[in-house]
């Protein structure tokens, strides 16, 4: 599928279906970024679905703690609980996920909502570009490691838990170069500082959210089609958010522009969260390993779907397991428990 400016500047100004609405009595929901924009509007909504547990999982104690205190007065609810994680660090998501496994509860809903946009090469301390640090290596890190706790819950309360990670149309408007295609490492040669010029990285927020929906696709390639989970990528669309933060002088005009006239609020943008999360519930299986759009499925862009992009796709697969599993072996084993049913 291919997605035009034309077609783009359609879908927003296009009028938003309202958010979905379901009884989460009992049921244990974890959004990341959750303290600004899209990620406390999807909160806000969760919460007015009284959940058993939300947990607000945020990098900064300070906003974290004032994003509980808004959610509170915004919806009534008051079992909000604020973890802290930073998904630039491998360490911290691994403490998130080793309290989360200490903690011994449910998981239902996962919200990868995280998302990290720099216009230059800003190195993580392990010299990673940060933006695919974060989007690429991080968010599925976490993944990875919560997933045995939701297939449990799946296995002990009888319901189907879902992963949602955020992606984005933008997608379409951009491919693999050839330099990486031809590398021995696509995201060890996306990730260093000699590959991340000036000119690659004007590209890099793109092809980080094209990465997360071959992380979507690859990862639902291999779940077992018994396993009772869904995981899906849905895209919010232009939204007036803190994303672009990083971006200074002119491009900042071109983008505050753009916001003004085309941008939908973060609570319109969020609705699409809420969609993934918790649409279709007595047909859930529909939604596996989709791309999911103004509240309906896309077809992903020609590139994806291309030879060269299933072959890209399963290479990126391999080389993210090999890298999480170097830093923690459970990855390697996870994946073996969980996530080796062959490709159809």
């Amino acid at each position: 599928m291919k997605v035009s400016f034309g077609t783009f500047l359609r879908s927003q100004f296009a009028k938003q279906p309202p958010v979905l609405k379901a009884d989460l009595a009992g049921k244990t929901v974890i959004v990341l970024g959750a303290n600004t924009g899209l990620g406390f509007e999807a909160s806000k909504h969760f919460g007015s679905m009284n959940p058993g547990r939300l947990i607000l999982a945020c990098r900064s104690q300070s906003k974290g703690e004032a994003a509980l205190k808004k959610l509170k007065t915004a919806t009534g609810y008051t079992k909000a609980e604020l973890w802290l994680i930073d998904l630039s660090d491998f360490e911290s998501v691994k403490r998130f996920a080793d309290k989360f496994e200490r903690d011994g509860g449910r998981l239902d809903i996962l919200v990868e909502n995280a998302a990290l946009s720099t216009p230059k090469f800003q190195p993580t301390r392990d010299g990673w570009e940060s933006s695919l640090y974060v989007n690429d290596l991080a968010t599925p890190l976490l993944a990875f490691l919560l997933l045995p706790a939701m297939i449990k819950t799946a296995e002990r309360y009888s319901v189907i838990p879902r992963i949602v990670v955020v992606a984005s149309e933008t997608h379409y408007w951009v491919t693999l170069d050839k330099k990486v295609l031809q590398s021995r490492n696509i995201l060890k040669t996306m990730g260093s500082s000699e590959y991340c010029t000036k000119d690659t990285m004007a590209n890099r927020y793109p092809l980080t959210k094209m990465i997360n929906i071959f992380f979507v696709r690859a990862f639902n390639d291999r779940l077992p089609v018994s396993t009772p989970l869904v995981i899906d990528a849905v895209n919010p669309g232009l939204c007036k958010t803190e994303l672009m933060r990083d971006v200074k002088g002119f491009m900042a005009m071109i983008f505050g522009a753009l916001m003004n006239v085309l941008a939908f609020t973060a609570e319109e943008g969020s609705r699409q969260l809420v969609y993934g999360a918790i649409a279709h519930p007595d047909k859930p299986d529909g939604l596996r390993g989709q791309y999911l759009s103004a509240c309906r499925i896309f077809e992903v862009s020609d590139f994806i779907l291309s030879p060269e992009g299933v072959k890209a796709q399963d290479r990126i697969w391999n080389e993210l397991v090999e890298i999480l599993g170097d830093f923690d072996s459970r990855v390697l084993a996870i994946v073996h428990q969980y996530l080796t049913r062959s490709k159809v």
